[in-house]
């Protein structure tokens, strides 16, 4: 199973820490990387700037006239090229709100490993679109932040290890948000693998949808 719909909304994971979430009127992109189709984006969110989640040339066969790209700093400088978008830089702490979507940025950085030092200031997401809460957690291992996300519908949560979060830790972090459903990413591409993400299912007090990314 590639993708699920939840209240409406479609949710499909691209592979990696790539999703595309559909309402009925909007279609969002989070990080996309060594994506397969390209249907247009009214709204691409960017959580930092390693090549595998700020990809200009995957971001650049996605974009419209004033598609909104919502990314943090070390960004600017690749995204800033492409043509008639809305690009808005963005650090951890902040809430927005744009043509209905509701955005939260939240921390995301590593605790015991140096790929991802909080002080670059990069950021996970919380969404709301059409009343659903969808954090997509970016490179991230399990921080104290989280234990103040409430309410949230979907969570999206690395399991891949080495440069994020591994299997059972992802599982802590689940279990502390406690979303209805939880969906595993970040492993089968770079780093991880299938098992990782059973292991995570098995651990997590949660739902879990475990989808194919093919």
């Amino acid at each position: 199973m590639k993708k699920f719909e939840y209240k409406g909304i479609t949710i499909s994971w691209e592979g990696h820490a790539s999703f595309k979430i559909k309402s009925k009127e909007k279609v969002l992109y989070i990080d996309p990387f060594q994506l397969e189709s390209f249907e247009k984006a009214d709204f691409i969110l960017v959580t930092h700037g390693h090549y595998d989640h700020c990809s200009s040339t995957d971001i650049s066969r996605l974009i419209k006239d004033r598609t909104t790209i919502i990314a943090t700093p070390d960004c600017s400088s690749s995204l800033s090229k492409l043509q008639k978008i809305n690009l808005k830089i963005v650090e951890p702490n902040q809430k927005l709100e744009i043509d209905g979507l509701k955005i939260e940025t939240i921390p995301a950085y590593n605790v015991n490993k140096t790929f991802h030092k909080r002080i670059n200031q990069w950021v996970g997401y919380v969404i709301e679109i059409e009343g659903v809460r969808i954090y997509h957690a970016g490179d991230t291992d399990l921080t104290e932040e989280m234990s103040g996300l409430k309410n949230i519908d979907i969570a999206l949560l690395p399991v891949g290890g080495t440069y994020t979060m591994d299997a059972k830790e992802a599982a802590k972090a689940a279990n502390m948000i406690n979303p209805k459903i939880a969906i595993p990413m970040h492993y089968d591409k770079i780093v991880g693998d299938k098992n990782d993400a059973a292991l995570f299912q098995k651990l997590a007090n949660c739902e879990v949808k475990i989808l194919s990314s093919e």
